[in-house]
């Protein structure tokens, strides 16, 4: 149990404040005050993502003639086609997939909210190919490494790494940039909203308990706002007739034409 006093040697979160109203009533004032401080405003930068063209060359540079490179196929491709958190990827079970038709994943997402995603008869495949080769591991997990344990976090972001940097031999645009598992999340939920305009689909994709979560991808996507540019019609405006002086032609062909200091 907090007591009142050294609630002011608490960090100033939000978040723990609400945890705390319940724990110490008696400190409702001061939990007040806090929740009261203005958030500190901060740069909001535009999210990194890969064009379909980044994602083929990534997915196809996997050796399928080897069983890891199997899985890490099915791995990338999964995380891609279904817009996965990597810890949902990684603790996908092998009793929440279907390749039944229609094919399909139950993913346990944050706050332990489960989602039903269909899957692309493509990831499907990928699916099967992995689990005719998987093998007769003891975990219930979908992924594993190559010792049979369940793949972790760190296992995944390092085999999407070494297969983006091969993928850069063949695309230039991937060269010299690190590919993090958040990346094909977002490269999913992009494609997503421009083949729906529909943010609300997107978010319940994702598995957004608030669609202003989903909002940012709105900002990144420039199709969304050449819709708008394109919906409006510009006003017609007088154009000007503004003729340059020969004087000033002359002085601007000199100036070209002098050799550089």
């Amino acid at each position: 149990m907090v007591s009142p006093p050294a609630i002011c040697a608490l960090p100033r979160s939000k978040t723990f404040m609400r945890y705390v109203e319940y724990q110490v009533p008696s400190a409702l004032e001061q939990i007040g005050q806090i929740h009261a401080i203005p958030v500190k405003r901060h740069d909001q930068k535009l999210i990194r993502h890969l064009v379909m063209v980044e994602v083929r060359a990534i997915l196809n540079a996997p050796d399928l003639t080897t069983r890891l490179g199997v899985r890490d196929r099915a791995m990338m491709h999964l995380c891609f086609a279904a817009g996965l958190r990597v810890s949902e990827l990684v603790g996908a079970m092998m009793a929440n997939l279907s390749l039944q038709r229609p094919p399909s994943l139950l993913v346990l997402g944050k706050g332990r909210k489960e989602r039903c995603l269909p899957l692309w008869k493509e990831t499907a495949a990928d699916l099967r190919a992995w689990l005719t080769l998987r093998g007769s591991v003891r975990v219930p997990e979908l992924f594993v490494n190559a010792e049979g344990a369940p793949m972790t976090r760190a296992g995944f972001e390092y085999v999407l790494e070494k297969h983006a940097r091969a993928a850069a031999e063949t695309c230039p645009s991937l060269r010299d940039r690190s590919i993090s598992p958040h990346q094909l999340r977002h490269s999913c939920a992009v494609i997503m909203l421009q083949a729906t305009h529909d943010i609300r689909k997107v978010a319940l994709w994702l598995g957004h308990a608030d669609i202003r979560t989903t909002e940012v991808y709105l900002r990144m996507d420039p199709s969304e706002k050449l819709e708008a540019v394109e919906a409006v019609v510009p006003p017609e405006l007088r154009r000007g007739r503004f003729k340059a002086p020969d004087a000033l032609i002359a002085s601007l062909l000199a100036d070209k034409s002098a050799p550089p200091a």
